[in-house]
């Protein structure tokens, strides 16, 4: 019997973890690992207490037909990075990894060559998280260092690869 690998395991449980998402376009799971131990999870939806999409039965930004990565502030949700980091002291998160996946909303099918936009990137970099792990497929992963990001600010060129 083959063991899971260790990023696989992390990303099986992100996969979990979106299972809670409220979006209706795509469910996020995110969790943060250091030193073996889970810190936080966080999935995306609206702020406590407001309404998600799922319960209003739709997505503004589907509604007004705005394309993936674009006018994030008339999304409803917060995304499951922040939420994650929200949930963990920057204590916790220093030097940490965070597992991301992400399924599409009505397909429920694994979406690969996802990203962090760009507001979750700072939020990442800033609670001092080393790399960001991203599901590909079932079994494959894209392993980014946040540093990456640092050096190659994203800000600075408009090109934000969500």
């Amino acid at each position: 019997m083959d063991r899971r690998d260790k990023f696989n395991y992390y990303l099986d449980i992100a996969e979990t973890v979106l299972e809670r998402s409220t979006c209706l376009r795509r469910k996020f799971g995110a969790i943060i690992v250091r030193n073996d131990s889970i810190i936080s999870t966080g999935y995306n939806g609206a702020p406590r207490g407001r309404q998600n999409c799922s319960d209003l039965g739709f997505c503004l930004r589907e509604k007004l037909g705005i394309p993936r990565g674009e006018r994030y502030e008339l999304c409803r949700s917060v995304h499951a990075e922040m939420n994650a980091i929200i949930a963990a002291s920057r204590e916790e998160m220093l030097g940490a990894t965070l597992y991301l996946a992400c399924r599409d909303g009505q397909t429920n099918e694994l979406v690969g060559g996802v990203n962090s936009c760009s507001m979750c990137k700072r939020h990442i970099i800033n609670a001092g998280i080393e790399r960001v792990v991203i599901r590909e497929t079932k079994d494959t992963y894209k392993i980014i260092l946040v540093s990456d990001w640092i050096r190659d600010d994203d800000s600075l060129t408009g090109q934000f690869g969500y």
